[in-house]
């Protein structure tokens, strides 16, 4: 059963380009590797490509920077591969624009699992059929990740951004835990020290311009989790 999918794996080490190649291909993908970002840049020019599995420490630039640069110009999802137990790139990856992560050493199991899980995202599998979602004078083009201000201002959101938004949007008025919340976005269980949830509601905030001392949309419900407040509804377009 072919997939269409194009994934593009940039890591520098030959093995682990060479396994996921072999791994990613027979489950039905469609597989380039390179090992660098000069090979990536090469690899985004010269053909299209679904997703990007992005290794963080690469020979040249890293890829924090790349992603940094990918997401500037470009929607492709990236799953970026961190060291084992750091969370501060985790965080940075996230905040640059990264879909998902995954430390090393892993499972490649995992990892397919985790590209079947952003690519359905990003086709819209998971959600209903409504583009338009507007709350408190807000308007959500789930197709644009547009999302425009009770002014007219349209603010350009990030896939993860949108994604966290249209979960929130999602679940109304209901209090939603921080490992639920991680559950939803990105299939995975959360760790008791894990606080990328926390910067990503963060920098929602900062988008909706909900006061971060004070925030109105997006309320902390110490010990719990988080509450968004608005009232909701859905346009079919």
């Amino acid at each position: 059963m072919p997939l269409n999918e194009h994934i593009l794996v940039v890591d520098d080490d030959r093995e682990i380009r060479e396994l996921l190649q072999e791994y990613l291909e027979r489950n039905g993908y469609r597989v380039s590797v390179v090992g660098d970002g000069r090979g990536m840049w090469h690899a985004l020019e010269h053909g299209q490509v679904d997703l990007v599995v992005l290794d963080i420490m690469l020979p040249d630039e890293d890829g924090l920077t790349l992603c940094r640069q990918l997401r500037a110009g470009s929607s492709i999802p990236v799953i970026m591969l961190t060291a084992l137990g750091d969370e501060t790139e985790r965080i940075i990856g996230l905040e640059v624009g990264a879909d998902d992560y995954l430390p090393k050493p892993f499972n490649p199991r995992e990892l397919l699992a985790r590209i079947r899980g952003v690519l359905r995202r990003v086709s819209g599998g998971e959600t209903g059929d409504s583009r338009l979602i507007r709350f408190d004078g807000w308007t959500l083009d789930r197709g644009s990740y547009n999302l425009v201000s009770p002014e007219g201002v349209v603010v350009n959101l990030s896939r993860g951004e949108s994604r966290l938004l249209e979960v929130f949007l999602s679940h109304p008025n209901r209090v939603l835990r921080r490992d639920h919340l991680m559950e939803l976005l990105q299939g995975r269980d959360w760790g008791p020290f894990d606080r990328s949830i926390d910067v990503q509601v963060s920098r929602l905030r900062r988008r909706l311009g909900d006061d971060p001392h004070d925030p109105a949309l997006i309320k902390t419900i110490r010990g719990e989790g988080y509450l968004f407040t608005a009232r909701v509804s859905r346009i079919v377009a």
